[in-house]
């Protein structure tokens, strides 16, 4: 999903995907622009080809925020459309119009209280703050299209009360090495990083 947000406006658009974007690593340039999550992203936002007719007077949303599930499979996602961006429309990177929507992992209700916790750890330090015979109800949400609207508009489309992260250009850079690393023909730089880092990945900071 990706929410976009109107310059000097209230107003914003959600553009559903359907599931995992094109794999650009092993995809040509006439199959990337050929693919309809692409072409919706390309015509929702006013972009030309790669960038290359690419005004900012034409930017039809000056806040472009990419919004997926809280889990592995939503890393992913995320990691396919920041690598798109950062290959093919650079400059919303450069500019800073790329953002990161971070959607809660929990709920946490206690009497007429809510709070909501955005990883694993959060959860724990919010539960330690309870009585030791407190009583409480944890809902933990599997997806966004898990959430009640209420729920869905409060955490991740109100601009008062959402969390979100904007993309630096680094972040995009480190996003394309990783995506080229696991997702390209290599074998050995893939095997290389798989060791090095999956006894100790942290998969609670994947949305940080």
């Amino acid at each position: 999903m990706v929410v976009l947000n109107r310059a000097r406006s209230h107003f914003q658009a959600i553009l559903p995907l359907r599931g995992k974007v094109l794999n650009i690593e092993k995809a040509d340039e006439s199959k990337i622009y050929k693919n309809n999550e692409i072409q919706a992203l390309i015509t929702g936002l006013g972009l030309g080809i790669k960038g290359e007719e690419f005004s900012i007077q034409q930017l039809r949303y000056h806040k472009i925020i990419l919004l997926a599930d809280a889990d592995v499979d939503g890393a992913h996602i995320r990691t396919l459309l920041l690598t798109f961006f950062y290959r093919y429309q650079r400059q919303l990177v450069d500019q800073g119009f790329i953002y990161i929507g971070c959607p809660p992992l929990y709920k946490v209700e206690r009497g007429r209280t809510a709070q909501y916790c955005f990883s694993d750890r959060d959860l724990q330090v919010h539960l330690a703050t309870f009585p030791a015979n407190a009583n409480y109800n944890i809902q933990r949400f599997k997806g966004l299209g898990e959430m009640m609207p209420q729920q869905l508009w409060d955490t991740t489309m109100n601009p008062e009360t959402r969390m979100l992260k904007q993309i630096t250009i680094e972040d995009a850079a480190e996003a394309d090495r990783i995506f080229t690393i696991l997702m390209g023909d290599r074998v050995a730089p893939r095997r290389e990083f798989i060791e090095a880092h999956g006894s100790k990945l942290d998969l609670a900071d994947l949305d940080i």
